[in-house]
């Protein structure tokens, strides 16, 4: 009997073992299962709040937007002081706020729509290489009509011209768009100045500027970032972006 009890209390404290075992696994399988912490993005740091103080340069999109005519801009325009003082918004803007795919495939997401869109300093009316749905498209050509009204500049590149002529703010003033585009938007909109296009690269008349567009597109916001800065900050901003070594690397050996 005692040899009895003896195997029974043994077998009594194996299972109760076990079982204590099995839920210990079963614990630590549940923890091995569970999805690690996700660490914070740590480029969340620089990105910039809206700030109501600050001047707002909006960029109009639509799919197929030609993407040097968006990054151009915000290249420049987003860059800080020297000391590193943000001195502008910079947002981009879409009829609904949907993503849109640029015309080399790149998805960008509208900070704003034209119903919400803070008001403007500048706006910059980027092309596409087929304008026709833009310049058809009541929606945006009354959304630039509108906020010609409140910037202080308005900017297009490229076959943007062919939506400022749609929206007629730039009647009877000078205007530039792409290499070999100028003569059929002069017969479209008679009342522009159109500029040869073989001949000059950016124009400025009044408030209003444009380039041939595409890596031009730099050039009207270099201009404009000096005219609402210095020079000095149009320096350093050329300099943060190494246009320096763009210019001269054919000679670097």
């Amino acid at each position: 009997m005692k040899d009895l009890r003896i195997l029974a209390a043994t077998l009594i404290t194996i299972i109760f073992t076990s079982c204590n075992n099995m839920d210990t696994s079963k614990d630590t399988a549940n923890q091995e299962t569970q999805p690690p912490e996700i660490a914070s993005d740590t480029l969340t740091a620089h990105l910039k709040d809206f700030n109501p103080d600050l001047p707002t340069i909006g960029l109009l999109m639509y799919n197929g937007v030609l993407q040097s005519e968006v990054v151009a801009t915000s290249d420049v325009f987003a860059k800080p002081t020297e000391d590193g003082k943000q001195i502008f918004n910079v947002i981009t803007i879409s009829e609904s706020g949907n993503p849109i795919t640029t015309e080399e495939g790149l998805r960008l997401i509208p900070d704003y729509t034209f119903d919400n869109c803070p008001k403007l300093k500048v706006l910059f009316v980027p092309s596409a290489y087929d304008m026709y749905s833009q310049v058809h498209n009541n929606a945006i050509v009354e959304f630039i009509k509108k906020k010609n009204e409140e910037t202080e500049y308005t900017v297009s590149n490229c076959g943007g011209a062919q939506l400022i002529g749609a929206s007629g703010i730039a009647d009877g003033h000078k205007i530039v768009t792409w290499i070999g585009g100028g003569e059929q938007l002069q017969k479209d909109y008679p009342n522009l100045k159109v500029q040869d296009d073989n001949l000059v690269t950016y124009v400025k008349d009044g408030k209003f500027l444009s380039s041939n567009g595409n890596l031009a597109s730099y050039v009207t916001a270099l201009e404009l970032v000096e005219i609402m800065t210095s020079p000095a900050h149009r320096k350093f901003v050329e300099s943060y972006l190494y246009l320096d070594r763009l210019q001269d690397w054919k000679n670097k050996d």
